[in-house]
């Protein structure tokens, strides 16, 4: 095993090498190029097997992708922001034909107004998609979860396509000490896709095109791809205890830090946790009985793991680092839906939504979402949903406002 640094681009690339991707369908957008970039200096120099294409478009990359899944080849991709929703048809389409690969996404902020900087609104709105969803929070978690998916997806009780998530610039274009396993180590986890009934041969030409279903037999399918998305909670599970046992790191479907004494939960995705590590160490000093949870699978979602370990909890704050436009953040309504009607259930689960388009979460603003929370469970009551925002960026805002409005008026003047 080698010890790197290597940015999270790097690691994503490192984890489709190690697993043996056969295909790899191709069109660059910031801030994933470099994993395409990447991939294809080593397969033009003969040190990865496999073909690269590019193709016009990311609509027909996806295309490109759950076609050559469907014939039995191992296949990877990456995307972002913009290009996940160009390729969003595609996701529906492929998921629909339980052609397992799997995408990487690299989060960036979606327009309109444009920006390169991250959050998370791109791949939450693939929630619904049937693709599975793993979160990462570190450069090694992305390359392990890399292997991890590809069994995942790839498992004859599953067989859906898997995208694994990592936060633009804050992961990928940062480098971390990463461990990369021999090539042996990670052929050996990865294993061979075994494809079963999914195959094409020439000389055996078979009909897998796609039919125009009524309403009881579609509703059957996609019951089924529900039901598949649903097995994959049990087989993740078995997936992580292997992994463990051949790598020696843990990934379970929820990670916990510091919970099990906790009154007071902070729940979030992706790298900006490992900072709400950092928060909850300062408050335990300062003496609150705070923890924190991390769910990595977004798709399926972890409901009875989350239940169980914030039962008998006084207060719950979620921070999101999405808003879907007129409800709040993503993950603040999975989590109410996930412990609605729950015997023990934290009678307080207070919402926070920050990070979008790659604005900061200050260590002084988790102590104050903290005490938000405490003074909310006092108070026996649920604040409304809450932004991030300083009063200094308030000012700001006003001022660009002000500017804005006054170079309206001289416009409207002249004219």
């Amino acid at each position: 095993m080698t010890r790197a640094l290597l940015t999270g681009n790097a690691a994503a690339a490192w984890g489709a090498r190690l697993s043996g991707v056969d295909y790899v369908p191709a069109f660059p957008i910031t801030p994933q190029t470099e994993i395409i970039e990447t991939l294809a200096c080593w397969i033009d120099n003969g040190e990865m097997p496999g073909r690269l294409v590019t193709l016009d478009s990311e609509h027909s990359m996806i295309t490109a992708a759950g076609a050559a899944a469907a014939t039995g080849v191992r296949v990877f991709s990456a995307t972002s922001s913009q290009g996940l929703l160009y390729a969003m048809e595609m996701l529906y389409t492929v998921a629909g034909w339980r052609a397992p690969f799997v995408l990487i996404n690299v989060s960036r902020g979606l327009a309109s107004p444009i920006t390169l900087e991250s959050d998370h609104n791109d791949i939450m709105a693939a929630r619904d998609s049937g693709f599975l969803q793993i979160h990462c929070a570190t450069c090694q978690e992305v390359l392990d979860s890399t292997l991890l998916a590809y069994r995942l997806g790839e498992d004859a009780r599953v067989r859906l396509p898997v995208i694994v998530n990592l936060d633009g610039f804050y992961l990928s274009f940062t480098r971390e000490p990463v461990e990369i396993p021999e090539a042996e180590q990670g052929s050996r986890f990865a294993g061979t896709f075994d494809p079963e009934n999914m195959r094409f041969r020439a000389t055996t030409p078979e009909s897998q095109a796609v039919a125009v279903l009524g309403g009881s037999p579609y509703s059957y399918f996609r019951y089924e791809i529900h039901l598949a998305a649903e097995n994959a909670l049990t087989v993740y599970d078995e997936l992580a205890a292997e992994f463990a046992g051949a790598f020696g790191r843990d990934y379970p479907a929820v990670e916990a830090y510091r919970t099990e004494d906790a009154e007071y939960i902070l729940v979030m995705l992706g790298s900006f946790a490992t900072k709400a590590q950092g928060a909850v160490d300062r408050l335990r000093d300062a003496g609150w009985s705070i923890g924190l949870l991390r769910p990595r699978l977004l798709r399926p979602f972890p409901a009875a793991t989350l239940q169980r370990l914030l039962a008998g909890k006084k207060g719950v704050a979620v921070i999101d680092q999405n808003l879907s436009m007129g409800r709040g953040g993503v993950l603040h309504t999975e989590l109410l839906a996930a412990l609605y009607g729950q015997a023990h259930a934290p009678p307080v689960v207070a919402s926070f939504i920050g990070g979008l388009g790659g604005r900061d979460i200050s260590a002084e603003e988790f102590y104050e979402m903290a005490d938000a929370l405490r003074r909310a469970t006092d108070e026996g009551r649920t604040p409304p949903p809450r932004l991030l925002y300083t009063r200094d960026e308030i000012r700001e805002m006003r001022k660009l406002q002000a500017v804005a409005h006054v170079e309206r008026e001289e416009l409207n003047e002249r004219r």
